[in-house]
């Protein structure tokens, strides 16, 4: 660990008086190339990253109130996509991915969560198929947004992933995918992260960023609510500290009604289904020089592999090894062929949240928060196992 330069509560009050140096991690990979890590550690006080990307693990809780007579929804679907009703009376979740019963790939949950976002007036189907003496009745159905509903929170159980594998497709055939329309015969490659920008890329070992840290989140506050699933920091890491292909992940969660429809945004892929782009913005203090070297990373300094998604495995072959600046450049070369590389992260709307949470930070609204338990850094993802012959149990 470096030579600690300044605490998070020397950081917030100089937030507090508008005294602290704020820049964003593109900014400071050259601060860092410019004047070093020990002068760029005296110098800057926060840090601010930033990552617009198709997350599918998400998803929001909606409390609707209760209706006359009281009913136990069990069941139902908002603008005719199904939502999970197996929790309290009248509190339901709404993944993105859920499709609607009528439109398919066209519509989904995200665009629910969008509409919802945009103040849309949205359709509300309940039943209860088992009626009960304290909630008699047996179906609902009418029309809700954002200002008629009580509770309304954005809940993603794995976001913001710490660095992701690229695609690529040696079949010949054109497959369809989550990394998008991978075309055959190494036709070209996709990738999926802000790289230098991206924020635990910017923090490598999870220092600063844990349970409660307090994040942007969908262009509203947002907190980090638990480890994310598939958390898996014991990867393979580069002579930067950098892992290389998917590791850590962060469950986030945020207040849906103060959200912009700008940084959540449904989408949908081609032959594989909705999904919703969700922006996601985390301040890193700069407490010490190592943290300054971390945030100083560049796209030439953060490698990841390239996997054939052709093979219905989930041991994909690597195809190659390949860092940032390369995966950006627009081409890659595999097997002697220059190849088309095109990411389905937005690179721009990312440098706009860190430019955001930058602003913010430097006018006063938006003061760091100390985290209440760190990730663990020893958990390992383990794949599904298929166990047969357990009829009897």
């Amino acid at each position: 660990m470096g030579k600690t330069t300044r605490t998070l509560e020397e950081i917030n009050e100089k937030i507090k008086k508008g005294e602290a140096v704020v820049v964003t991690a593109e900014e400071m990979t050259e601060i860092v190339k410019k004047e070093g890590v020990e002068e760029s550690a005296k110098k800057v006080d926060v840090v601010t990253t930033g990552t617009f990307g198709p997350m599918c693990s998400s998803g929001a809780f909606f409390n609707f109130g209760h209706a006359e007579p009281p009913t136990k929804i069990a069941q139902g679907t908002i603008n005719n996509v199904p939502f999970y009703g197996g929790l309290a009376a009248v509190d339901v979740f709404l993944g993105v991915t859920e499709q609607s019963l009528n439109k398919g790939l066209e519509y989904g949950g995200a665009h629910v969560i969008e509409d919802f976002v945009k103040g849309r007036l949205l359709k509300l189907e309940a039943f209860s198929p088992k009626p009960s003496d304290c909630y008699p009745g047996k179906e609902i159905k009418t029309y809700f947004n954002k200002e008629t509903i009580n509770e309304a929170y954005l809940f993603n159980p794995r976001n913001a992933y710490q660095n992701y594998a690229a695609a690529t497709n040696s079949s010949p055939q054109i497959i369809y995918t989550y990394m998008g329309v991978l075309l055959p015969r190494y036709g070209n490659v996709t990738y999926s992260t802000s790289s230098q920008l991206s924020p635990l890329l910017n923090d490598p070992f999870y220092r600063t960023i844990g349970i409660g840290t307090r994040i942007f989140l969908g262009g509203g506050i947002g907190y980090v609510a638990w480890v994310g699933t598939q958390h898996n920091p014991k990867k393979e890491r580069n002579q930067h500290n950098i892992p290389i292909g998917p590791a850590g992940t962060l469950a986030l969660i945020g207040n849906l009604k103060e959200m912009s429809p700008r940084f959540l945004k449904a989408s949908t892929f081609e032959g594989y289904g909705v999904s919703l782009y969700v922006g996601v913005g985390i301040p890193i203090p700069i407490l010490d020089e190592e943290l300054a070297q971390a945030t100083g990373i560049s796209d030439e300094e953060i490698e990841t592999v390239i996997l054939d998604y052709s093979v219905p495995s989930r041991s994909r072959p690597v195809v190659k090894k390949v860092n940032y600046a390369q995966l950006r450049s627009g081409s890659v070369e595999i097997n002697g062929k220059k190849v088309p590389t095109g990411s389905i992260t937005s690179y721009a709307r990312s440098r706009e949240i860190a430019q955001i949470l930058k602003d913010w930070i430097k006018g006063g609204k938006f003061f760091l928060s100390p985290m209440v338990e760190p990730l663990p850094t020893d958990t390992t993802f383990k794949p599904l196992e298929i166990i047969t012959g357990t009829e009897g149990l």
